[in-house]
């Protein structure tokens, strides 16, 4: 969980140093105590556009490996298909595209998803037309997730997150 990720909190190495005063001090990730998360996977992605398709393939490798519900994994993977994908097209707005990182974080009741950008605006949920083939991101990340938010680290980088419920098998 360390790493250069351009000044995204990592959870680890010296970038955490950086953002993880600010982080504990406001005690929380995705709106939950950060000793709350025992299984914590932190992803710094370029702004390419196979970013995401990364993101999904991390996330379904790493859900697996933490033995977490099928149907629960399918829906992480669309979820962060979603996120990343905003964030890079966020991020791809800027001058000098920023990378975006993809957090995991579980414990044994919930997952949740963050996507942190550089971007400063907040998401947007617009109305998407039937046969519209972009404008339905959030509306899926509504359906699909518990909760979701936006939390800020600074004016500029901010984390869209989204959360799953774990059910007992």
């Amino acid at each position: 969980m360390t790493g250069a990720s351009g000044g995204f909190p990592t959870g680890g190495g010296r970038d955490e140093s950086r953002y993880g005063d600010r982080a504990r001090s406001a005690g929380l990730v995705g709106g939950r105590p950060y000793r709350c998360w025992p299984l914590i996977s932190v992803l710094a992605l370029g702004p390419l556009p196979t970013s995401a398709a990364f993101a999904r393939s991390h996330t379904r490798d790493v859900l697996a490996e933490w033995r977490l519900p099928v149907d629960l994994v399918r829906d992480a993977e669309t979820l962060v298909s979603e996120l990343s994908t905003n964030a890079l097209q966020a991020t791809w707005s800027l001058d000098g595209a920023m990378p975006i990182a993809l957090w995991l974080l579980a414990n044994s009741q919930r997952l949740t998803i963050e996507v942190w950008d550089w971007c400063a605006g907040d998401p947007v949920r617009r109305p998407a037309a039937a046969d519209a083939e972009s404008g339905r991101g959030l509306a899926i990340v509504e359906a699909y997730s518990n909760r979701w938010g936006v939390r800020r680290a600074t004016s500029r980088v901010k984390a869209v997150w989204c959360e799953l419920l774990i059910r007992a098998d």
